[in-house]
């Protein structure tokens, strides 16, 4: 019985502790969809950061959903962070896009170009890239550098000139939330759609989980369609351990 009740305590301390970890630290999550490539891409296991932006109820393991909360040790994120955090809409799912408006800033597109605090942000062509969708399709894209305020530089997607959401009226981000995109600016339900047309819109900063630093590793989920003996081939190695900017 002695030994029966050590062995519970054992399994539940390592539980607690793994708990622990993945609240205060840092929790693995995988991309499944496209809205953020070029810079993430379908099938990426992202690591989530957690304490640069302190914690809330959004702080648990996924499998932990409860109502949002104040955060404690708090602090906002920086322009062209990529955060991960749970979708207003249903805090059991998390989302990743990537923050370009804090507090106070003025957001506006026109004709598809991002003005932060009334002036354009900086874009250069940036070549042709290859845009994956879910079923392992690809398709040519137009690739841009885009440089945010404070000179944090990033890859975007382009598909169209003018695309449903390439102009939105100027708004003024309220204190507590974030505007956040997509780097896939034509396939990316973000703050630029409300939330209650299936996108972000203005993201409570109590919702944010943690911030992307790192991918841990990669792998084509179109290959799930193949032989199993053909799924090894299907590890992006040179993903694996990278950084994320």
């Amino acid at each position: 019985m002695h030994r029966w009740v050590k062995s519970v305590a054992d399994i539940a301390v390592i539980v607690a502790l793994v708990v622990a970890a993945k609240t205060a630290i840092a929790e693995p999550y995988y991309v499944p969809s496209g809205s953020m490539e070029p810079t993430l891409q379908i099938g990426d296991e992202l690591l989530a950061t957690k304490f640069p932006y302190g914690y809330s109820s959004a702080s648990l393991p996924v499998f932990v959903t409860l109502p949002e909360s104040s955060r404690i040790l708090g602090a906002l994120p920086h322009r062209g962070d990529v955060v991960v955090f749970r979708w207003p809409g249903d805090r059991s799912q998390i989302w990743v896009k990537r923050v370009v408006g804090l507090p106070g800033d003025r957001i506006e597109m026109k004709d598809g170009r991002l003005c932060v605090n009334g002036a354009e942000v900086e874009l250069t062509p940036d070549g042709i890239g290859q845009n994956e969708s879910e079923d392992g399709s690809r398709e040519p894209v137009e690739r841009y550098i885009e440089t945010l305020p404070g000179g944090r530089a990033h890859t975007i997607f382009k598909h169209t000139t003018i695309g449903q959401f390439d102009n939105i009226p100027e708004l003024t981000v309220p204190k507590g939330h974030l505007f956040v995109m997509g780097d896939n600016r034509d396939n990316s339900a973000d703050s630029r759609v409300p939330l209650d047309m299936g996108g972000v819109g203005l993201l409570p900063v109590s919702d944010l989980v943690g911030r992307v630093d790192a991918l841990v590793g990669s792998w084509d989920l179109a290959a799930k369609h193949q032989p199993v003996w053909e799924w090894p081939a299907a590890l992006r190695l040179s993903r694996f351990f990278t950084t994320v900017k």
